[in-house]
């Protein structure tokens, strides 16, 4: 039986079994043609030919060996984005955070993974934070040991984010132990990728004024297309994510000395 989805006012048929392929993308943000196949049960090449009609529809990307969530030049939306790997998440967030001794400072951006990680900072002692994300400065009030630092700027009703240049000001009057981002997208040469110019400014000042920098990031956001370029991984002393990354951008990062910390649900 086909199902449809409405896509740019048009209805789109799907097979029952590309609607779950969709469910999936929308669940982890990215899907595999080899896992796919044997899910289902089918050939690789059902797989790639499903795979190519949701992408002929607007409704994923095609990319290395699977799909992502169609994003273009806009982010997913926040709810979209906070359900989506969740438990990936939150290994990932308890990663970080054990890499975290109290008696520190730091900052953490926007995104929804760096809140996965302030809830892991619950019962940390003794820590300063900084942020431009509301919804981690919510977060850690819980924290009686916390003193939260709440940058100003122009509030992003979407997420919670603060914004612009007054806060890429407030972030320069820091110079912290540790900054904890996360990003919208990564490309195989290591770049980080966001949507909105003022948000990359803040993340770029972040990196500047800290002194060891954590990314936090599922592997959903591999090969994701975004427009504006925020920084390397070379500038980077570790990232903490739930999947190996591709063996040649896993050499670069050696090279670069930035460290992978694989921190996936079940590990």
């Amino acid at each position: 039986m086909d199902q449809h989805r409405c896509v740019c006012g048009e209805s789109v048929a799907l097979s029952f079994r590309q609607t779950e392929i969709l469910d999936i993308a929308r669940s982890e943000g990215r899907v595999a043609v080899e896992s796919l196949a044997e899910r289902f049960n089918v050939t690789l090449q059902t797989i790639r030919r499903d795979l190519t009609d949701l992408s002929d529809a607007g409704l994923l990307d095609r990319v290395h060996g699977g799909a992502v969530m169609r994003t273009g030049v806009s982010n997913i939306g926040y709810e979209e984005r906070r359900r989506m790997n969740e438990a990936a998440k939150t290994a990932i967030a308890r990663a970080c955070a054990q890499m975290i001794p109290d008696n520190c400072s730091m900052i953490l951006n926007l995104g929804t993974t760096t809140e996965a990680v302030a809830r892991e900072l619950l019962h940390h002692r003794n820590i300063t934070v900084v942020t431009n994300n509301i919804n981690v400065a919510n977060t850690l009030v819980a924290n009686q040991s916390c003193e939260i630092m709440v940058a100003g700027g122009a509030l992003r009703r979407s997420d919670g984010g603060l914004v612009g240049e007054l806060t890429t000001q407030f972030i320069e009057q820091f110079k912290v132990d540790y900054a904890i981002i996360g990003c919208s997208a990564m490309d195989r040469e290591g770049d980080l990728l966001d949507f909105d110019m003022a948000e990359v400014r803040v993340s770029k000042a972040i990196i500047r004024q800290s002194r060891t920098r954590f990314l936090v990031t599922d592997a959903s956001k591999l090969d994701r297309p975004a427009p504006v370029r925020l920084a390397s991984l070379a500038e980077l002393d570790a990232v903490f994510t739930d999947r190996p990354f591709p063996e040649e951008l896993a050499r670069a990062c050696n090279g670069w000395n930035t460290q992978i910390h694989i921190a996936g649900p079940g590990l």
